[in-house]
């Protein structure tokens, strides 16, 4: 099978060698890639949870004089809860929407 692709990508004609379609898409799929690494969602998202766990698994282990502290309120538990809630709703926001990749920068032609 390998060898067919090869013998098939070694006498294509000439016109189709050199393809700018294909090109564009490939650079399409690069920076829409690269879009999605960057979304501040994730990387907002991606905080909160990590503070999230840490604080919360925090709060799980409070002594009972830091609960008394705050009130008897478990307030690490309940703030680390609550960052990762947050920062997991940020992370299903980004996979639910994507961003879209930015426009190719067009010449002074207006190509």
């Amino acid at each position: 099978m390998s060898e067919h692709s090869d013998r098939d990508r070694h006498h294509r004609p000439p016109h189709e060698a050199h393809d700018p379609m294909v090109e564009e898409t490939e650079e399409e799929r690069s920076r829409s890639a690269a879009a999605r690494l960057f979304d501040i969602r994730r990387v907002i998202g991606g905080l909160f949870v990590a503070y999230g766990v840490i604080v919360g698994l925090i709060g799980l282990f409070d002594s009972q004089a830091e609960i008394d502290k705050a009130q008897g309120v478990r307030i690490n538990l309940w703030a680390g809860l609550v960052m990762l809630v947050f920062g997991l709703l940020m992370l299903a926001w980004q996979r639910l929407s994507p961003p879209e990749a930015p426009a190719p920068p067009r010449d002074d032609d207006g190509r």
